[in-house]
């Protein structure tokens, strides 16, 4: 592992995803030994996946209490309910379901069979979410190959929106082209934000994003802390990180 301020490298993904989830629980658990309960905000992806499998297969789960946990959506993909491509479905058959969470404190975005349009889910999360945005204990983030995070794309309008917590994306250049998002605005709000990335793929647009701060990943600036938790795949553009 190397690690650099908000930078730290882990060798592969396998890895990078066991000490994400490491560092979930723990998040998690010093949050409630505060304030008794907990908030986080999940995302989809590959490597999301791997980590809340980590999670539930962690001999120290059992930190947390999993009831008092808020668990919060950063963006989802505008679709039926039930859809696999839905970034609930995944979270919920990966370890939602296999955990003793409080239904009531599982907060989904609604799905397209629900309402009839992303703007309308978009309100009706906003509204869900209260008049002040909370300040998540912990929210996670994939960043895509062109720098995006949630469902805030480069030049897509949803990006720059402002004022409200959660935005109604169209014209997505990813499928499905109908999305909501919490709004980069919302993102900021939490008290700590972690960026995962694993993959070639993605080590362009990590570069970018941490040298110049212009796209969507790069704009993310928690309230209290933003960390990236990549791979060294990932990392591979980064000048200024040895391995």
């Amino acid at each position: 592992m190397s690690r650099t301020g908000a930078v730290i490298v882990h060798n592969d993904a396998d890895v990078l995803a066991e000490a994400v989830a490491s560092r979930l629980l723990n998040r998690l658990a010093d949050a409630q030994a505060h304030r008794g309960e907990a908030s986080i905000v999940l995302t989809g992806g590959r490597i999301a996946a791997k980590v809340y499998q980590n999670i539930l297969g962690s001999p120290i789960r059992t930190v947390v209490d999993w009831s008092k946990v808020d668990f919060w959506w950063g963006d989802e993909r505008f679709l039926p309910s039930g859809d696999p491509e839905r970034n609930e479905t995944q979270a919920r058959e990966a370890f939602l379901d296999h955990l003793p969470v409080d239904p009531k404190r599982v907060h989904p975005m609604a799905a397209s069979d629900a309402v009839g349009t992303p703007e309308e889910a978009a309100e009706r999360y906003a509204a869900e979410l209260g008049s002040e945005v909370p300040a998540f204990d912990l929210l996670l983030l994939g960043i895509g190959e062109d720098g995006h995070v949630a469902s805030l794309f480069p030049g897509n309008p949803a990006l720059d929106v402002d004022g409200v917590a959660v935005v109604g994306v169209r014209h997505s250049p990813k499928p499905p082209p109908e999305r909501v998002s919490l709004t980069m605005s919302a993102i900021n709000s939490a008290t700590a934000a972690w960026i995962i990335a694993s993959g070639e793929g993605k080590a362009s647009a990590v570069d970018e994003a941490l040298s110049k701060g212009e796209l969507p990943a790069g704009r993310v600036k928690a309230t209290g802390h933003t960390r990236w938790l990549i791979d060294k795949d990932a990392a591979s553009q980064l000048k200024h990180l040895e391995f």
